[in-house]
């Protein structure tokens, strides 16, 4: 049977130890393994310790020093290493910082046959409770806060762990969060998912079960969602879903675009533009920050645009919302005029989106 990996995501070095060791202790027999990435040294450190003490201790060269090579470099030949030797009861991996577990479980989701002695089951994500909904809603750039893991990473604090809250299968909370970022938390994770305030706040049992559900996991966080409507409001968030399916106006939707990512805000979804009717666009960002781009064509599906944004009652903005989303979609006349699908050649979008494509 293969191995359980509990894997230990975040931002803060210091709640991700405190998770691990919380892990370490509440599993039968585990393994850790802990990798850090030092991006000015183009290395990897790698880990690896049970009860008995350090089993090992490597530093590793990277071809490139990010997360994402660190997991396909040495995070996942690791794990697999260590699940063949069939000597633990659990693998506690403790990612590196601003790894997402996504990184892992998607590469053990696509191909069993990559690490057969392994299964994910659990993405833990370990929070500095004081600081949630400043790293959430703020507009820090990773580079900035984290320079030794993510030098040269240009996205921001907020795209980066609201992508981690959402796709995690427990969120573990070190320090007072307070309402608003206990209700945020709330909003942001995948419905059912577990907040333990102090720890991981699981028992053994339910944590050996398994709590990682991998296609519940890639529907909540998929960028064209094809779930249930998600709209929701609590005592101090609110979550509002904005779709259609009529096509943006290329140069109304690139004028509007500050006015839909701008303020203390996560956003995320998909769209489609008029210039480009078969490109699924992609849309993320929080903190003011956004990024667009796009992700291959609609294919067969129908085209829509499918916005999510998240945010605190205190900055309630949902009105504006509805108005910049309202004023980027073609209007009536323009349909009749036009149609739902242009021909140009350019639409103004070409530094996010790139050129346009034409059908065959």
């Amino acid at each position: 049977m293969p191995t359980p990996l509990y894997l230990v995501t975040g931002l803060h070095a210091e709640s991700m130890a405190a998770a691990t060791l919380g892990l370490q202790f509440d599993l039968p027999d585990p393994v850790v393994v802990r990798h850090e990435v030092d991006v000015a040294a183009g290395t990897l450190r790698r880990t690896v310790s049970d009860i008995t003490g350090v089993l090992e201790r490597e530093v590793v060269r990277l071809e490139h020093a990010c997360a994402s090579c660190a997991v396909r470099e040495d995070v996942i030949p690791t794990l697999e290493r260590l699940g063949q030797l069939d000597r633990w009861q659990a693998i506690v991996v403790h990612l590196p910082v601003a790894a997402d577990g996504s990184s892992v479980c998607r590469v053990l989701g696509a191909d069993r046959r990559v690490a057969p002695s392994v299964r994910a089951a659990a993405v833990v994500l370990a929070l500095d409770g004081p600081g949630v909904v400043g790293d959430l809603l703020g507009d820090d750039l990773l580079s900035e806060r984290f320079p030794v893991a993510t030098a040269g990473d240009h996205r921001g604090v907020g795209e980066v762990l609201a992508a981690m809250v959402e796709y995690a299968d427990l969120v573990a909370v070190f320090g007072d969060v307070g309402p608003d970022g206990t209700d945020l938390l709330r909003h942001l994770a995948r419905p059912g998912v577990r907040l333990g305030l102090g720890g991981p706040d699981l028992p053994a049992g339910a944590l050996l079960a398994g709590l990682h559900d991998h296609r519940a996991s890639e529907r909540w966080v998929a960028e064209v969602y094809q779930g249930r409507w998600r709209e929701a409001q609590g005592p101090s968030a609110w979550r509002m879903e904005l779709t259609t399916t009529l096509p943006l106006h290329p140069e109304r939707f690139r004028e509007g675009v500050p006015a839909l990512g701008s303020g203390r805000l996560r956003t995320r979804g998909c769209f489609w533009v008029a210039s480009r009717p078969g490109q699924v666009g992609v849309w993320d960002g929080a903190g003011g920050q956004v990024s667009i781009g796009t992700r291959g064509s609609w294919g067969r599906a129908r085209p829509l645009t499918r916005l999510l944004f998240t945010g605190l009652l205190e900055d309630d903005v949902r009105p504006r919302l509805r108005e910049a989303f309202d004023g980027v979609l073609l209007t009536d006349d323009e349909l009749r005029a036009r149609g739902p699908r242009w021909e140009v050649a350019r639409d103004g979008l070409e530094p996010w989106l790139g050129a346009i494509r034409r059908a065959a």
